[in-house]
């Protein structure tokens, strides 16, 4: 008998230091990676460099967000992911680019923000699909936010103005819709 063999995916940095290097990343159910000219849309909206900021991948999945943010300069990055498999997977990739500003924490998203007291100046937000998480975390996100930061979330629907966030920019790729949101 032969042993099944996991599908390696790899989705590829843009700019930065690490320009062109490519991640790997397993096949885990509900790990879909932005697409790379959707990425390269929200990097634009936050000026390219992220020069000391201090960023939250809190869906880290295949770590591509939080890693371009490290290869464009940012001071920190905190990636949360829950899955284990997708969790070795941001270790190798940690590992493979010496990212030494990386913080990984194997814990599910609202139990991080439960227990976080940081205050971040850019939080990447990109849950599964069809779980309604956006509900449950964008009550709790002003609070890790720093006075001037902004959250980029993606969803399969448009986010509209709220009493809490409103919307700077807003984009749809497919069946991705994403947006870049400031507290209100």
């Amino acid at each position: 008998m032969h042993k099944s063999k996991l599908k390696t995916n790899q989705v590829r940095i843009n700019a930065g230091v690490w320009r062109s290097r490519l991640l790997k990343f397993p096949d885990v159910d509900g790990l879909r990676p932005t697409p790379e000219r959707v990425r390269q849309t929200v990097f634009n909206w936050l000026g390219q460099e992220l020069t000391g900021k201090v960023c939250l991948d809190l869906f880290a999945g295949t770590g591509a967000f939080g890693f371009e943010a490290l290869s464009r300069n940012a001071k920190h990055v905190t990636m949360v992911e829950n899955s284990n498999l997708a969790l070795k997977s941001l270790k190798q990739n940690q590992d493979l680019l010496k990212a030494q500003n990386c913080q990984i924490l194997n814990m599910d998203a609202l139990q991080f923000l439960a227990t976080n007291t940081q205050k971040f100046d850019v939080i990447f937000c990109d849950p599964p699909y069809q779980k309604q998480w956006l509900d449950k975390l964008l009550p709790l996100l002003n609070k890790h936010l720093d006075d001037i930061g902004v959250v980029y979330v993606e969803a399969e629907y448009a986010l509209a103005d709220t009493a809490d966030w409103q919307i700077l920019k807003h984009g749809k790729a497919g069946n991705v819709v994403y947006h870049l949101l400031k507290s209100a």
